[in-house]
This record gives structure tokens, C-alpha cells and sequence, in this order.
């Protein structure tokens, strides 16, 4: 089993804006892949299906960024899932435009929500500023 999570921050200012390409990467795999996320639990929404033969748990915290933490600990915690295993998907303006970083060790840079009980969880960040690039709402 695999969490795919997508941070972002829920107030509606903040649709269409960078601090919700989590959001919108996870919106993108579950349209791709048909896995409604109409659940939910632990603070967050969420949908589970099978992609390429394996569950998924496609996540999307709805605490703002910097708290979505205790949501990913209590999913990763509820469904025993091995920390290798948990991804995490959000926007880093310290990423150069255009690019796409992933890291299976180490913080999460400027951001404040890595504190989710999982030292190695994969963590690919976008930069920012290529957010307009990928964006099939713009």
C-alpha cells in the first residue's frame, strides 16, 4: 500500500495558487488514474483505488501546510504503512524554475510540516515558479 499526499492549504484564496500544487498533483493522479477522493478522515480528504496493481491512498490534508503533520502521521499510523512508502508532494520555492527535486532523506527545507514520525519518506518538490507550466486549469 502506498499514501500519495498532496499538501496544500484549504481556504479557497489560495485555489489556483502555488502553495496548492499538492492539491492539484493529487487531483491529477486520481482523474488520470479514476480514483474518487469523497472520503474523509483525520482532518484531510481522501479516496483509495489500485494503480499499476497496487493501493493507493490519494490524500489531501485540510489543515493549512504548515499543520497537515499530524494528518499524515495519523494516515500513516491508521494504515500501517511503511514510512518507504508514504510520498508527499508540494510546492518549494527553493527549487529552481521548471524542476522537479526528490528526496528520500533529509527536511523539508523552509517548510514546517515534515514532522510526521517518518524519517525517510519521499518527498518530490516542484518549484513554484513552474507551476503555470503543468496546470491544465490555466
Amino acid at each position: 500500500m502506498y499514501l500519495i499526499i498532496g499538501l496544500g492549504n484549504p481556504e479557497p484564496e489560495y485555489s489556483n495558487t502555488r502553495h496548492n500544487m499538492g492539491f492539484d498533483a493529487v487531483n491529477k493522479v486520481a482523474e488520470e488514474c479514476g480514483v474518487e477522493i469523497n472520503r474523509s478522515k483525520f482532518n484531510a480528504f481522501y479516496g483509495s483505488g489500485n494503480i499499476c496493481g497496487e493501493k493507493v491512498i490519494l490524500i489531501k490534508p485540510q489543515t493549512f501546510m504548515n499543520l497537515s503533520g499530524k494528518s499524515v502521521r495519523e494516515f500513516v499510523n491508521f494504515f500501517k504503512v511503511e514510512c518507504d512508502n508514504v510520498l508527499v508532494l508540494y510546492d518549494d520555492m527553493d527549487v529552481e524554475k521548471g524542476n522537479i527535486k526528490i528526496r528520500k532523506k533529509g527536511g523539508a527545507g523552509r517548510a514546517q510540516w515534515y514532522e510526521i514520525g517518518c524519517c525517510r519518506t519521499c518527498k518530490p518538490r516542484f518549484s513554484t515558479n513552474s507551476y503555470r507550466h503543468w496546470n491544465t486549469r490555466r
